[in-house]
């Protein structure tokens, strides 16, 4: 599947006071993704938190475009899915943030899906009381929901979701290129998740 060309990346305010975001989404904003950090939080060191389907694809061109504007980072891969959403690989995400020696001014990275940004931006929420976030969403059902709204969280045995917090990014990176290694099972629950809003009030958009 291939996302649309567009020739600028569009720009999407979200306004929350203190905790307003910008979210950049366009072909290859991964590519401006150390930049864009280095001018949010100069001198910041980050974590990148990813999946092993992820790392195959997207890990690299992250890391190289923090390379580029001087970031240093260091990451984690865990399994894919959402067994991953668990005690077991929260504790282990968390303990690795910590011997990276992430302080209050750095930042996490969730590059993945809508189990890695809960699981990174709980993460985040937590480690040294708070610490802030960048969601590089990589797939549609993410770029169009988990990635905004900052709910967080990792699943108990008595259900999905019920450990977290709302934890707002500082910067979310949607890059429709990442969306070229998509299933097509996995790009309709994108589009069908924005169809739903449409349909949950907005006649117009739904149209």
């Amino acid at each position: 599947m291939t996302a649309p060309l567009r020739a600028d990346p569009a720009i999407v305010d979200v306004k929350l006071g203190t905790r307003s975001y910008q979210i950049v989404i366009g072909r290859g904003t991964v590519a401006s993704l150390g930049t864009r950090i280095a001018a949010l939080r100069p001198g910041a060191k980050t974590f990148i938190v990813t999946d092993t389907n992820v790392a195959r694809h997207a890990l690299p061109a992250a890391q190289a475009a923090l390379e580029r504007a001087g970031v240093k980072h260091e990451h984690i891969v865990v399994a894919p899915g959402e067994a991953s959403k668990s005690f077991a690989v929260f504790e282990e995400v968390c303990e690795a943030i910590v011997a990276a020696r992430i302080e209050r001014g750095d930042l996490v990275v969730a590059l993945g899906g809508g189990v890695v940004g809960d699981l990174a931006g709980f993460a985040a929420a937590v480690v040294r009381r708070g610490l802030d976030y960048v969601s590089v969403p990589t797939t549609l059902l993410a770029q169009v929901d988990s990635s905004v709204g900052g709910k967080t969280a990792i699943d108990s045995r008595h259900g999905k979701n019920l450990i977290g917090a709302f934890h707002q990014p500082i910067l979310v990176v949607a890059d429709t290129a990442l969306l070229d290694t998509l299933p097509v099972r996995e790009f309709r629950a994108g589009y069908a998740e924005t169809a739903k809003y449409g349909l949950l009030g907005d006649a117009a958009f739904f149209a």
